[in-house]
């Protein structure tokens, strides 16, 4: 049987990592596209063995360049996102619009037997969220022009690798008090990186065209509960404290002009929103890849970085919590 080609672009972020090993380890041939080749090429080459990795280094919007690549391919993946604007970089409509529109067109153009989409959970009802907007926007250029396009919409993407998790410990390890938005109510679904690109292989090796699937792990958690177990699991106590809106608004207007914003005003707008599954779309559950891995169990696999002693305080920690309980 011949090995499917695959191509992929946002390779080198944490869920493309842990794909790129799903995917060659059951022989696929994947086609890695990344703007710095000097940069990523290194990571991205530690995650197969040699002859089934070939890294692209091509400008995303290069479309005679990447045109080339779809001539070999037999599936596209676009896990490509931005999670805030950079002044003078990338737009949110520049990368979850115009791009995934680009890439639907060419999959379509050169008859490809899949595209798959990464979108995020939530969008439909953030209607006041840019982010949210330029997803929505993307969806629908991509099923309008290759109509058998699949959509993944993952809550919140946790892992040792994350943007998430990561920095909230470090946050809640230096600072005594740490900002609750909108009263630390907002629920989300935190989905495992390992449990998301199982049901993308899931997706890929079972020719499933269900357009929009919903991808959540397997509890409802609100922001207050997960900050609340990050600090117990790194030994920390820390005052929760509700900010007003207004003082929040103010914040997020400071932190943009930071080069990479914990906050931006965008971004609290999302975060009035719930995170999780609508009913309106198949889970993961649904079509058979039901999240295996909770929270709190697997943050606690990599949380001792933030502990104080390290990996040496996991003894100390244990039989704190033991007697707790």
């Amino acid at each position: 049987m011949k090995a499917k080609n695959c191509l992929i672009f946002g390779g080198s972020g944490q869920i493309g990592r842990n794909l790129l090993r799903k995917l060659t380890k059951s022989n696929y041939k994947v086609t890695v596209v990344t703007r710095n080749i000097h940069q990523k090429s290194y990571i991205i080459k530690t995650q197969a063995n040699a002859g089934y990795i070939d890294i692209v280094e091509a400008n995303i919007f290069d479309e005679q360049k990447i045109r080339k690549l779809f001539k070999k391919a037999d599936i596209c993946i676009n896990l490509i996102g931005i999670l805030f604007e950079k002044k003078n970089g990338n737009s949110f409509k520049n990368i979850h619009t115009i791009f995934p529109s680009l890439l639907a067109k060419l999959s379509k153009e050169y008859n490809l037997k899949h595209f798959i989409h990464l979108s995020a959970l939530g969008i439909n009802e953030a209607k006041d969220s840019l982010y949210a907007e330029s997803k929505l926007n993307g969806e629908s250029e991509v099923l309008k022009n290759f109509p058998l396009a699949t959509i993944l919409r993952p809550s919140v993407v946790y892992s040792v690798d994350d943007n998430f998790t990561t920095n909230f410990m470090t946050l809640l390890n230096a600072l005594p008090i740490f900002p609750l938005y909108y009263k630390g109510n907002t629920r989300f679904m935190p989905i495992h990186c390992s449990d998301l690109t199982d049901t993308i292989y899931y997706v890929i090796s079972n020719n499933i065209y269900s357009k929009i699937i919903e991808c959540t792990g397997p509890e409802v958690i609100t922001f207050r509960d997960i900050l609340q177990k990050l600090l117990n699991l790194i030994g920390k106590k820390r005052i929760l404290l509700p900010f007003p809106l207004s003082l929040a608004k103010i914040s997020a207007r400071i932190f943009e002009i930071m080069p990479n914003p914990l906050l931006t005003r965008d971004q609290l707008r999302l975060l009035k929103y719930d995170n999780v599954a609508s009913g309106k779309y198949k889970t993961n559950s649904d079509i058979g890849v039901p999240s295996v891995r909770y929270f709190e169990e697997e943050v606690k696999k990599y949380c001792f970085m933030w502990r104080d002693g390290g990996q040496f305080s996991t003894e100390k920690y244990m039989s704190k919590r033991d007697s707790v309980n």
